[in-house]
């Protein structure tokens, strides 16, 4: 419709969205239509679609808006999305979007990018409901209604003491459902956890998904409620943080951006690093075939089965990285299971390499005879009992060393395998075929 400057049915097709579904369109046009549907939207509705986009498609638009456009959108924005976008913003653009804020709205954003990148101050909104904990039901409700304009949620109330400091958490089901004349101190869950603000984003994240919450109080090292971090931010951590470790398990650098935001070169850049890592550690490989040549000599028929040797062990390895990644990631699997991931992912190796060897002893005798057959049988089950306990621990010690266990994950354990696994090849066939 904007191709052909149909502009009557585009603004249609706009009234007739979710904000996430124009949100969507808009960051798979190019810049300038996308710029041009932006301002088809009315001005409340503009905002939502705003919050929907990245953070490359954020900037993309702000850019081209006039300077009172330009802070009228920052301003309106809420405290935590603004910190999110300019955490990752130039410091010329930066600088901009600070000038144009009012001094409240640009203390809380400050107060936010003063906190780590990936702690929870960075996902947390600084407007919550606090109530005393001396107040009543009632004078609780009427705090409730002058804060919910402004509050990210109204649906827990913390409540203070004089100093700030937390003293409970109330549901606003109960609040509604009690008499006006109790104490709120009476309807406070004692099993409501809180989180500090300089805790991991995803961990609280995590948190608020195992516990079913809507929503949990933020405090500092002083026990003084900061901030509430949301449901809903809590599942922008989750996907970014699944989202990183699915690019690392492919040796991609994370883009935190939508597939359409980024430029070709930039995909081919985040791509090459891990590639170009990959390819140095894959020349172990041509290091142990040089090495065990003079057996390939003799007994030629060993080079058949490399490929299926090598293929199988790397999936067996990455199978059993890419579970102890997510395992890691669920609090599943902790440093200390050390051991018990190892003597597990043994047997499931075991058990694997049995059905796959008798299918590779069954295929080799058919093609080279027994000898080679029962050497490539016997290799299969070794490799995959090597695979899978090197692809279970890796990400557990990359954990103890703070490493990412997901950039130790697939590619890199799949190489290592490959290496190992042709020495495990060769060292059975010497000592089977007499080599």
């Amino acid at each position: 419709m904007l191709a052909d400057s149909d502009v009557r049915h585009a603004e249609q097709w706009l009234a007739d969205r979710a904000p996430h579904e124009i949100a969507d369109e808009i960051t798979r046009l190019k810049p300038v239509p996308a710029a041009l549907a932006w301002r088809l939207l009315p001005k409340g509705r503009a905002l939502d679609v705003f919050e929907e986009l990245d953070s490359t498609q954020q900037q993309a638009i702000l850019e081209g808006l006039r300077d009172h456009a330009f802070a009228e959108l920052l301003e309106e924005m809420d405290p935590d999305d603004r910190a999110r976008l300019l955490g990752e913003a130039p410091a010329g653009f930066v600088r901009r979007v600070l000038a144009g804020l009012s001094t409240g709205e640009r203390a809380m954003t400050a107060q936010l990018l003063g906190y780590p990148a990936d702690s929870v101050g960075r996902y947390m909104s600084p407007e919550v409901v606090v109530v005393s904990v001396d107040a009543t039901v009632g004078q609780a409700l009427a705090r409730i209604r002058e804060r919910a304009a402004d509050s990210e949620t109204i649906d827990i109330v913390a409540l203070v003491d004089g100093s700030r400091q937390y003293r409970g958490t109330v549901d606003l089901k109960h609040i509604v459902l009690a008499a006006e004349g109790d104490p709120i101190v009476s309807l406070a869950r004692d099993d409501y956890p809180t989180i500090r603000v300089t805790d991991e984003a995803e961990a609280a994240a995590r948190l608020i998904q195992e516990t079913n919450l809507l929503a949990l109080v933020v405090v500092d090292s002083e026990e003084r409620v900061v901030g509430v971090l949301t449901i809903d931010d809590a599942l922008e951590v989750i996907e970014q943080a699944d989202s990183e470790d699915i690019a690392r398990q492919a040796a991609v650098l994370p883009s935190g951006g939508h597939y359409f935001s980024s430029s070709v070169w930039r995909l081919a850049r985040l791509r090459v690093v891990w590639l170009l890592v990959l390819i140095f550690a894959a020349a172990l490989t041509v290091s142990v075939l040089q090495f065990f040549e003079s057996s390939l000599e003799q007994v030629t028929a060993l080079a058949l089965f490399i490929p299926l040797l090598v293929g199988t062990g790397g999936n067996v390895g990455a199978q059993a990285a890419t579970a102890a990644v997510r395992a890691i990631a669920l609090g599943e699997v902790r440093t200390g299971d050390l051991m018990r991931v190892a003597w597990r992912e043994a047997r499931v190796g075991l058990l694997l390499g049995i059905t796959l060897g008798i299918i590779a002893l069954g295929v080799g005798s058919l093609v080279v005879g027994p000898p080679v057959a029962i050497t490539v049988g016997l290799s299969v089950i070794a490799v995959c009992i090597w695979a899978a306990t090197v692809g279970g621990l890796m990400p557990i010690l990359a954990r103890a060393l703070k490493i990412d266990p997901a950039v130790i994950s697939a590619p890199l354990v799949t190489t290592l395998v490959d290496a190992t696994g042709l020495v495990i090849y060769f060292l059975i066939a010497g000592a089977v075929l007499g080599l």
